[in-house]
């Protein structure tokens, strides 16, 4: 089975960091470009960031400069470290899996983050 599971959300205060882990199983891991979702109360879930198998990446313009998304294809792993966290970040994030190629996506079960004080 395909499997995309995160892990890492939690409560921290304005200005604190949180990493989110998301671990991949089921796929042929490095053919996916990954990718971080969000869906906050009352909004469309939105890409937070992506990166392809070569590690090329893309952010949103609210993230730009606070949140690095990284991934590790040994591991079956992708990241994202989220530093100068604001309340507007609370949200749940979701993991993504896409190859456009064999038109296959995938979604994680979501973690809840929330940036509080």
């Amino acid at each position: 089975q395909v499997q995309l599971v995160e892990s890492g959300g939690g409560l921290v205060q304005p200005g604190g960091s949180l990493r989110l882990s998301c671990t991949a199983s089921g796929i042929s891991f490095s053919a996916y470009t990954m990718g971080w979702y969000r869906q906050a109360p009352g909004k469309q879930r939105e890409l937070v960031a992506s990166i392809t198998w070569g590690r090329s990446t893309n952010y949103s313009d609210s993230v730009k400069g606070r949140f690095t998304i990284s991934r590790d294809n040994a591991k079956n792993m992708a990241y994202l470290q989220m530093n100068s966290l604001k309340p507007e970040d609370t949200a749940v994030y979701y993991c993504n899996g896409r190859n456009t190629y064999w038109a296959s996506e995938y979604w994680g079960q979501g973690t809840q983050v929330t940036v509080s004080s």
